[in-house]
């Protein structure tokens, strides 16, 4: 059985997909939808039709696109021939599931449900730093959404105590903007711990949007249930799964 975390808040079909259900072994175990991974191919289709199948969709209506940690938006119509290189996706055709491929990353899952427009972000540190999310809102926008009625869910994120980065990307976030100091406490040795969906709320918050809000699950610190690439890296481990996040209308 497929796993997937929802909110109250998005009134449309949506899904913050677990790791549980799927058909990779090994390193990859369950349910890995990163074609970009070194997982078997036909492994990582059988795992993402299942997925569509959850989102009462076709395989090829599950829409996802090659990450590149850019503030890059792209306004889907119709299934994709190949993926383009960018970082979230809008649409107002029904029947189209817009995916976001996650391993620590925010994803995000956007809906305007009185306009009928929806998206769906894939937000990490640089990404949201460079202004993905607004991006995605603006986006929205142009295809009729209202900003105050536009509500933003980030799903399974890596948490503040989980994320340790160095002083030098500490003085990347401040020394832009004194005020990002707040998304940081002291660690040990002279490191910071980063908080990654406050960052990410804030940006929501300021962009104008009706509701934001995070679902509250750390990639890091649960195995059972996601992959996490920050763990994976820590373990010495070759590779890693990537989780799915989907909206559709």
């Amino acid at each position: 059985m497929l796993e997937k975390i929802t909110s109250d808040a998005l009134p449309v079909h949506h899904g913050f997909f677990t790791r549980k259900g799927g058909a990779s072994s090994g390193i990859f175990a369950g349910l890995n939808c990163g074609p970009g991974s070194s997982d078997q191919a036909e492994v990582v289709a059988i795992n993402r039709a299942r997925v569509a199948e959850a989102m009462g969709v076709g395989p090829d209506h599950l829409i996802s696109i090659h990450q590149v940690h850019s503030p890059d938006v792209i306004h889907v119509t119709a299934p994709l021939t190949e993926r383009p290189r960018a970082d979230a996706m809008v649409t107002a055709t029904p029947g189209l599931a817009l995916g976001v491929l996650t391993a620590d990353c925010q994803p995000v899952l956007f809906a305007d449900p009185k306009a009928g427009v929806i998206g769906a972000a894939h937000a990490g540190w640089r990404g949201t730093r460079d202004g993905v999310l607004e991006a995605t809102v603006d986006a929205m926008v142009t295809l009729g959404a209202r900003h105050d009625d536009i509500v933003a869910v980030i799903g399974p994120t890596i948490s503040q105590p989980s994320y340790e980065v160095g002083p030098e990307f500490f003085e990347t976030f401040t020394d832009d903007d004194r005020d990002s100091a707040r998304f940081f406490i002291a660690g040990q040795n002279g490191r910071y711990l980063f908080d990654l969906p406050a960052f990410g709320l804030s940006r929501l918050r300021a962009a104008g949007v009706g509701h934001a809000e995070w679902t509250r699950h750390c990639t890091y610190r649960d195995s059972e249930r996601f992959f996490s690439y920050r763990r994976t890296t820590h373990a010495g481990e070759a590779d890693y799964g990537r989780l799915i996040s989907t909206i559709r209308l």
